[in-house]
C-alpha cells in the first residue's frame, strides 16, 4: 500500500514526522482525509484533532493554527502548536480553559484580545480532547 510523506513543523520543533496511510486534518473548511495521491492544495489549518493512520494504529495530535501544503507524496504542516498525547499536561489545560472562559464571561474583549482569548480556549479544547481520547482508549 503506498504511503504519503507526514511532517509536522511547529516554531520551536519538528512534533512528527514519518511515512504514514492517511490523515485526518481539521481546516476551515472542516476536516479532510488525506490519503496518498491526494490532489496538490494548500490550505489553512484550525485548532483541533489531527489523526495520523498507520499499519492500522492510529495517532492522535492536538493541533493549533497553521497551514498545510498537500502534495500526492508529501503532506507539510505548520502550526503554532502540535501535541501528542503524551505531552499534554491535562490540569494545566483545564486551568487555561477556565481562565479563558471567565475572561470571556466577565471582560469587554475586543479585536486582538478577544482574538487572543479565542484561540487559547481552542487550542485548550482540542488538547483535552486529545488527552481525553488516550485516557477512554
Amino acid at each position: 500500500m503506498p504511503t504519503i510523506h507526514l511532517e509536522i513543523v511547529t516554531p520551536e520543533h519538528v512534533a512528527y514526522e514519518d511515512d504514514v496511510d492517511s490523515i485526518l486534518l481539521p481546516t476551515t473548511d472542516g476536516e479532510i482525509a488525506i490519503l496518498p495521491l491526494h490532489t496538490p492544495l494548500l490550505t489553512q489549518v484550525i485548532p483541533g484533532e489531527l489523526v495520523v493512520s498507520k499499519n492500522g494504529q492510529n495517532l492522535y495530535l492536538a493541533i493549533g493554527e497553521g497551514f498545510a501544503e498537500i502534495t500526492q507524496t508529501n503532506v507539510r504542516v505548520l502550526a503554532d502548536m502540535a501535541l501528542q498525547q503524551a505531552e499534554i499536561d491535562e490540569d494545566a489545560v483545564q486551568i487555561a480553559i477556565r481562565k479563558a472562559e471567565e475572561s470571556l464571561s466577565r471582560e469587554q474583549l475586543a479585536g486582538e484580545q478577544l482574538a487572543a482569548v479565542q484561540a487559547t480556549l481552542q487550542k485548550s479544547l482540542a488538547q483535552l480532547k486529545v488527552k481525553r481520547r488516550r485516557n477512554n482508549n
